[in-house]
């Protein structure tokens, strides 16, 4: 007879908890987006709560000057849809990049390194050649010189499996520096700026199209953006990339070489990063610095990650986010609000965007009445 264990208790009944998640195996599409808005929505009724609670204005009103701030006047538009182009072409960048399951963390130096040889060349050959050769050659270069500056952890991450977000992190601490060196070289006055570069001829500018400054930068984000959804969809290296960012096991079973895709990608990625420095350079600032990236680098992660890695997703959330980031601008000179305020009220409808991803990937089961009654 086998001998009953002491610590067994047979009779113990083991209780469901009262609450557990289950992870969502599919949600349509119009079900998820309903989602998301009902998170924007109510992440603006929060606002609203805390506009009424904390300052005592009129959340109608604010709301009135966010919208003001992006389209009050036709510059306003422009410039909403400058910050749109500009994190955009950021976050198409990295679409390839973080489908692959390559969590490129280092935009930030890519567009940083795309707009140091950018500035390079507009010093050196401003004036000196046609303005239409020198962007030309500008905007390759700096795709080049982005698109080397990413393989270098992809090198690593396909030959020696590093860890690519430490790797690509350390970067942009290192194209930072970069960034300084030849900005000390530049700089004349010894005041850390090269000031605007070519104001006199205009050399290295992107030009005015139908009387507009940035209306050439957004129609090339808009064609990048249409070439990456295609791309992602339909090509077959776009295939090559889903399957090695599902399985790796799976991709080398199906004859695909991981590490070429590896490094091709974030080629790829790190180029059109570089391109967005291009962009920032020529069409924007006309100057360089550390700062020239703004933080993009890293505001493109959201953009990415919250649009699925689906380029017309991610212009909507890009839209998103560049209105609330001017609007917080606006209402900030409007009622004198506090700046850190303003962003708070960012950072409370950004929660709940992001809240809302959770209930599209999970859902929460309650306890079971005939469980209890075991």
């Amino acid at each position: 007879m086998k001998k009953q264990n002491t610590f067994e208790k047979p009779h113990d009944k083991v209780k469901e908890p009262l609450i557990h998640l289950v992870k969502r195996t599919e949600m349509k599409k119009t079900q998820a987006w309903a989602i998301r808005i009902g998170g924007v929505l109510l992440g603006m009724l929060v606002s609203a709560l805390f506009i009424m609670l904390i300052t005592g204005l009129n959340p109608v009103s604010v709301y009135a000057s966010m919208f003001s701030g992006n389209f009050g006047t036709t510059g306003r538009v422009w410039q909403t849809l400058k910050d749109m182009a500009l994190l955009l072409c950021i976050a198409i960048g990295l679409a390839p990049a973080f489908k692959l399951r390559f969590w490129n963390v280092g935009a930030e130096g890519q567009v940083l390194i795309g707009g140091l040889v950018s500035a390079a060349l507009m010093i050196s050959l401003g004036g000196k050649m046609p303005n239409a050769l020198l962007l030309v050659l500008m905007a390759l270069t700096a795709m080049v010189c982005g698109g080397i500056w990413g393989l270098i952890p992809a090198y690593f991450k396909a030959k020696y499996r590093t860890n690519e977000t430490l790797f690509t992190l350390m970067m942009n601490y290192v194209a930072i520096q970069l960034v300084e060196f030849f900005v000390d070289i530049w700089d004349k006055k010894q005041s850390h700026s090269v000031g605007v570069i070519n104001s006199a001829n205009k050399g290295g500018w992107m030009p005015y199209v139908g009387g507009q400054q940035f209306l050439l930068m957004v129609i090339i984000v808009a064609l990048l953006t249409a070439a990456m959804y295609f791309y992602l969809k339909d090509s077959k290296q776009g295939y090559e990339i889903t399957v090695a960012g599902e399985s790796e096991n799976t991709a080398r079973y199906a004859g695909i070489s991981v590490r070429k895709v590896i490094l091709r990608t974030m080629a790829i990625s790190a180029s059109i990063c570089g391109l967005a420095g291009f962009l920032e350079v020529s069409a924007v600032s006309h100057t360089i610095s550390s700062l020239t990236a703004g933080g993009r680098g890293f505001t493109a992660i959201i953009v990415a990650w919250l649009g699925k890695f689906n380029p017309i997703a991610m212009t909507m959330i890009t839209f998103l986010l560049s209105f609330m980031s001017r609007g917080a601008n606006q209402i900030a000179s409007d009622f004198n609000f506090n700046k850190h305020a303003s962003n708070i009220l960012i950072g409370i409808i950004l929660f709940f965007i992001l809240g809302s991803e959770f209930f599209i990937n999970y859902q929460i089961v309650f306890r079971r009445k005939e469980a209890d009654q075991k």
